[in-house]
């Protein structure tokens, strides 16, 4: 993750193992740094290429991509989010809660559109967002890594990114598939 080392050892694993240590310490003593830490981070190292194969179509196991609509801007905004989805519902911890841009992008808009694995292929669906100050972020990850074993690894990301956990429910529309006016926004 922080540091790899291409002989192996135990130079990648510790220098990992640091950065996370700084990554929790920061969470106690310092929130505001390791939000804009963690989001500079996302925005321009992890999110680009995760975003590209998400947008290709790649859909890698337990992701998923978000489009919400930008408050300011009203274009599409892409986010890789961890695939949260039972059934027509879909779950998001957001790590950095209400300073996240795309919770943001709910509160203005809550229409919004998921992508998500469904067997080989990645599939839209519509929905609506709530998002929901008074539940549990931490117990609704454990209550999705149950169903999905999968989900641990991004549930295990988001504790310690986090700043501020928030869920956010989306109630997916029955209806699915693409129609020919979404199929252009891919």
């Amino acid at each position: 993750m922080f540091g790899v080392n291409p002989r192996g050892g135990l130079v990648g694993p510790v220098t990992t193992s640091g950065g996370l240590a700084v990554l929790v310490a920061l969470t106690w003593w310092h929130p505001k740094t390791k939000l804009l830490l963690v989001r500079s981070l996302q925005r321009f190292v992890i999110n680009p290429p995760v975003r590209l194969l998400l947008a290709t179509g790649v859909l890698p196991i337990g992701l998923a991509l978000l489009e919400t609509t930008g408050r300011r801007s009203g274009q599409p905004r892409l986010t890789p989010v961890g695939n949260g989805r039972d059934g027509n519902t879909f779950w998001i911890v957001a790590e950095h809660g209400l300073d996240a841009n795309y919770v943001r992008n709910i509160e203005a808009n809550p229409n919004v559109r998921i992508k998500f694995r469904h067997g080989w292929r990645g599939r839209w669906r519509h929905g609506r967002a709530t998002i929901l100050l008074n539940d549990d972020p931490y117990a609704r990850q454990r209550l999705l890594c149950r169903k999905n074993p999968v989900r641990l690894i991004n549930s295990a990301v988001v504790r310690v990114m986090a700043t501020d956990p928030v869920t956010v429910r989306i109630d997916l529309d029955a209806t699915t598939g693409l129609g020919s006016s979404d199929a252009s926004r891919v």
